[in-house]
């Protein structure tokens, strides 16, 4: 069973960014998404500041976020990269199946990936996950993408106060997706 320590607040930052877009989601009645809380039994609590400062995951998790976005069940999950390839690893099976069945079940999933030397963000759409992860295990490919791969119309622009802007990237999506049912 994993444990946590400090170091389990990467990506914060990027999620605070997520949250604060999601609140403007709500304000403008576009969208419904909430930060799903990782469930953890704490072991060890700082008296003094009453901070967790070692704790033990229950059981695995599944995505960052689940919502609800003009009637369109979604879920996704929040990555950071300090470099420009993205390590496969850092997206866990569990993840991944949760995804699939969520995808099966009519809803809409995809990560959110902040590269953060280049402080860009990018919309990853399941189905390309999915591509990678195929070539991995039918080729034998390198356990990861690099940025030069990736379609450059799901990179995330901010607007409207909203600092990553998903739902357009997933307007993208979903506009292909309608053409591939055609």
């Amino acid at each position: 069973m994993g444990t946590w320590n400090s170091r389990g607040l990467r990506g914060s930052t990027f999620e605070e960014l997520i949250n604060m877009t999601n609140d403007i989601y709500v304000e403008k009645n576009l969208a419904l998404v909430q930060k799903i809380p990782t469930p953890i039994t704490p072991v060890e609590i700082n008296q003094s500041t009453r901070q967790i400062t070692l704790a033990y995951f229950e059981k695995d998790s599944t995505v960052d976020y689940i919502g609800v976005v003009q009637g369109i069940p979604i879920c996704f999950d929040a990555k950071e990269c300090n470099t420009d390839t993205f390590p496969m690893r850092n997206i866990h099976e569990h993840q991944l199946n949760f995804m699939e069945r969520f995808e099966i079940q009519g809803g809409v999933s995809f990560l959110l990936i902040y590269f953060t030397t280049r402080n860009e963000y990018y919309y990853l759409p399941f189905r390309v996950l999915k591509e990678y992860v195929e070539r991995i295990e039918r080729d034998g490919h390198v356990k990861n993408f690099k940025y030069e791969e990736l379609d450059p119309k799901y990179f995330i622009k901010s607007q409207g106060g909203a600092l990553v802007h998903y739902l357009e990237a997933m307007n993208t999506d979903l506009v292909e997706r309608k053409n591939k049912e055609v």
